[in-house]
């Protein structure tokens, strides 16, 4: 079981930066990977960026590649989206996702708004 609780969300300017948290509550024994996904209105949930928890190894979404960051501090059990250069089109709510034991859990999600 695990419970994560989502940070950092706000307005943010075109071509600023912003970075969301999120700390996870679980036995890091069974945590295996961590992800962030978007949600815009009126649009499904989409794939952001994931993160082994083990390894460390990264993957983007084409969308968001080269502009966000997705690290892990494993002391804190924190995995954080550090989001430069955003756009307008980068607004939504966005959730992040653990996989333990194999099931999935979310957050209850941060808004994020790009707009000057």
């Amino acid at each position: 079981q695990a419970q994560l609780v989502e940070s950092g969300g706000g307005l943010v300017q075109p071509g600023g930066s912003l970075r969301l948290s999120c700390v996870v509550s679980t036995s890091s024994l069974s945590l295996t990977d961590m992800a962030w996904y978007r949600q815009a209105p009126g649009k499904e949930r989409e794939f952001v960026a994931h993160i082994s928890w083990i390894g460390g190894s990264t993957d983007y979404a084409d969308s968001v590649k080269g502009r966000f960051s997705i690290s892990k501090d494993d002391s804190k059990k924190t995995v954080y989206l550090e989001m430069n250069s955003p756009k307008p089109e980068d607004t939504a709510v966005y959730y992040c996702n653990a996989i333990v034991r194999q099931l999935h859990y979310w957050g209850q999600g941060t808004q994020v708004t790009v707009s000057s």
